[in-house]
Formats: structure tokens, C-alpha cells, sequence
């Protein structure tokens, strides 16, 4: 039987590779649901190909010409943000693919939970947000969450048949990015499309540059730590620019785990959606004859200090993730605007984690309140830089 998904971001990276990826395997998977936030033409563009029963365009204004295109192909056509946040509930889904960035897709999540879907999460920041309150709700639901970052995706194999219990320690891997080993003098000067030029990764923008300042992998860390059940002092962070080693999980034995493969998020979008079979593919194979070194080293932590700030949130906890996630998504976003530079992102964040009330078990409503008065507050000192 046909895997019925829905994919809420299907016009972004995750979104369209995802759809490669079912574009290969129509007998395996039926995309249900599509839904983009602004870009209009390539939804409609992939509705007219895959045909789902429905679509959401988050941008309102887009609304008539979608629906007048959709429609006659029996194609349901919603928007705004309510429809994005609560179109799954709607349908009758098997999974759900979040590929939405940012907190934007804690309330998606939620809501998949509570209709009792499976979800593949590419949206880290759910986790990041609201890890306990995410993994209670499902552990309650019976749902599963497969990991898709291709990370979290290593560490989840290799657990596979472990028992957690056993864990000592798990290693995130991140390739350093296109300032790996440059001091901040250089940083003080790259420009956004420097930080853009990333080595192994075709990715959207905001994770492009979170992966240059290593807050992506500051995310991962507090993700990984609600998704696996760990302690702060079992997850930590090595540097591998090939990008081969996806991720490692070390047990109590001095045994150590590692999935590896090319760097292509094909590959861990697929075993999501076809989790827990693994199907055949024809990606690309990795030669170990193309590869005559592997290499490994220490982030640093100093001169990418937003890394060292996304483990100080995950040990304080409470509501100071969800500060560290709202002022990095207000700076990434000034910095693509080309109104901060590089060096004063992490200044941002460090003064908004200085800054907003701490809670130490925040509600979801006091969620919501810390994401929206953090904003507040870093669009408030990114003016004040550019005075």
C-alpha cells in the first residue's frame, strides 16, 4: 500500500528532495498534502505533477491564482497560517514530513502529533523550542518521530536494535563549513554570499548560514538531546569537512557505531519516509578510493561562539533555547539582508539570552511569548547597530 504523505514546505530544499525522492517510488509513497509559505509557482507546479488532494499557500495574497489553477484539477486549495498550522488534522495521513524552517513548525508538529501521524522532522527547531513538551505528547500519541537531519538520522540508525541504556556518548559531526579555520579577523569581513558558498551541502539560506556559524550544529546538540534521551555531557560535537561520517554513537563497551555515506540529504529523507523499511535507491554509491583521507578536529568554540551559546542553553534549559532560536533567526535574517555582518550575529544572541526572563518550565503559551518578545527585542538591537 502507498504511504500516504503530506509535505508541509514542499517548495524548500527538504521539500523538493523529498519529492525526488517519491517521484522515484509513485508505487511506495502518495504526497496527500503540499504546502509552501510564499512561492506559488512551484507548488502549483508540483500540484500539477503529483496531483495531492491538497495544498496550503501560507501567502494569502497568491490565494486566487492557486485556487483558479488547483481547482480544476480537483485539487483543494487553503491559506494563510491557520490552514498551514492545521491542515493535517484534516486528512487521513500516514506521515508527515516537516520541512518548514524555523518556529514555525512547532505548531505543525503539534498538531501531527495530536492527530496520531508519523512524522519525518526536518523542522530542528520544534525540538530545540520545546523538546520535553514535543517527545511527551508523542511518547503519549504511540507516534513516531524519524529524524531526517542527516545527523540525527545517523545517530537513529545506529541505535537501531541498542539498547539506549547502553549509550555512553554520541558525536555530532559538522563539516566546519566554508570558515573552517579562520580566525576572526577574517570573519570580520565575509560577506553573505562568503557564508552562503558552503563546501558539501546544497541547502536552504538560513540553514547555509547557520551552518557557516555553527549554530546549526548548536541546534542539532539540543535536538538530539530531547530526540535520544540524553544528558548535556553525553552529546558532543567533532569536526569532519568531508562530510562522510554523518554521526557516531559511542557505548558503554568502547564500542563506537557510525552511518556514512556521500553528503546527500536524498538519502535520509528516503529512510524517513520509508521507515522502518529501507528501500533500493540509485543515489550515488561512496568509493573509499575517492577519499584518501578522512579527516577529524575540535570545533572551535571561541571564535564560533555560537556553538558554546547553544550548549549553555541546552545545560540551563527551560525557555533559554527558545531565546537562543529567536534571536538567531532575527540575526541570520539581518545578516542576508546585509544589515549586520558576520561577527555581530552571535553578539545578538549572547545579549538576548543576557536579557529575556528565564523560565524554568515554560508552558506553551510562555513558549510563544518568549519567541515573540525575544524577536522584539534582537530586531531592537539589530536597529541599534545600524544607527
Amino acid at each position: 500500500m502507498q504511504k500516504k504523505i503530506a509535505i508541509l514546505g514542499s517548495t524548500g530544499s527538504i521539500g523538493t528532495q523529498a519529492l525526488d525522492v517519491i517521484r522515484n517510488n509513485k508505487k511506495l509513497f502518495r504526497p496527500v498534502i503540499l504546502t509552501a509559505l510564499n512561492n506559488a509557482d512551484l507548488l502549483i507546479e508540483q500540484a500539477l505533477e503529483f496531483e495531492p488532494e491538497a495544498v496550503v499557500i501560507g501567502c494569502k495574497n497568491s490565494y486566487p491564482n492557486v485556487k483558479s489553477i488547483l481547482t480544476k484539477k480537483g485539487i483543494k486549495v487553503f491559506a494563510g497560517k491557520n490552514d498551514l498550522d492545521q491542515i493535517v488534522s484534516a486528512y487521513n495521513i500516514d506521515m508527515v514530513l516537516v520541512a518548514l524552517v524555523g518556529f514555525a513548525g512547532l505548531q505543525p508538529v503539534i498538531n501531527a502529533i495530536q492527530a496520531g501521524c508519523d512524522i519525518a522532522l526536518a523542522n530542528k527547531e520544534s525540538l530545540v523550542v520545546a523538546g520535553e513538551m514535543v517527545m511527551k505528547m508523542a511518547k503519549d500519541k504511540k507516534v513516531n518521530i524519524v529524524p531526517v537531519d542527516s545527523e540525527h538520522s545517523a545517530i537513529f540508525q545506529c541505535l537501531i536494535g541498542e539498547n539506549p541504556g547502553t549509550v555512553e556518548k554520541i558525536y555530532l559531526t559538522a563539516s566546519g563549513g566554508p570558515f573552517l579555520g579562520k580566525d576572526r579577523k577574517y570573519l570580520e569581513t565575509v560577506s553573505k554570499q562568503d557564508a552562503l558558498n558552503h563546501p558539501n551541502w546544497e541547502m536552504g539560506q538560513k540553514i547555509t548560514i547557520d551552518s557557516a556559524s555553527l549554530m546549526n550544529k548548536g541546534l542539532e546538540v539540543i535536538e538530539a538531546k530531547w530526540l535520544f534521551d540524553l544528558k548535556p555531557e553525553q552529546i558532543d560535537v567533532v569536526v569532519h569537512p568531508q562530510s562522510i561520517f554523518h554521526s557516531f554513537v559511542q557505548f558503554r563497551d568502547g564500542s563506537i557505531k557510525a552511518q556514512m555515506g556521500l553528503p546527500d540529504m536524498h538519502l535520509p529523507i528516503q529512510y524517513a519516509l520509508s521507515y522502518p523499511e529501507r528501500i533500493f535507491s540509485n543515489f550515488k554509491r561512496f568509493d573509499f578510493l575517492d577519499f584518501a583521507e578522512l579527516t577529524f578536529c575540535k570545533p572551535d568554540r571561541d571564535i564560533f561562539s555560537n556553538l558554546a551559546l547553544a550548549f549553555l542553553a541546552m545545560e540551563k534549559g527551560g525557555n533559554l533555547p527558545c531565546v537562543l532560536n529567536a534571536a538567531n533567526e532575527v540575526a541570520v535574517q539581518a545578516f542576508l539582508e546585509e544589515k549586520i555582518n558576520f561577527l555581530q550575529m552571535p553578539k545578538i544572541i549572547e545579549q538576548c539570552m543576557d536579557a529575556m526572563g528565564y523560565i524554568a518550565n515554560p508552558t506553551l503559551d510562555e513558549l510563544i511569548e518568549t519567541n515573540l518578545s525575544t524577536r522584539k527585542y534582537a530586531s531592537k538591537l539589530t536597529g541599534s547597530l545600524l544607527a
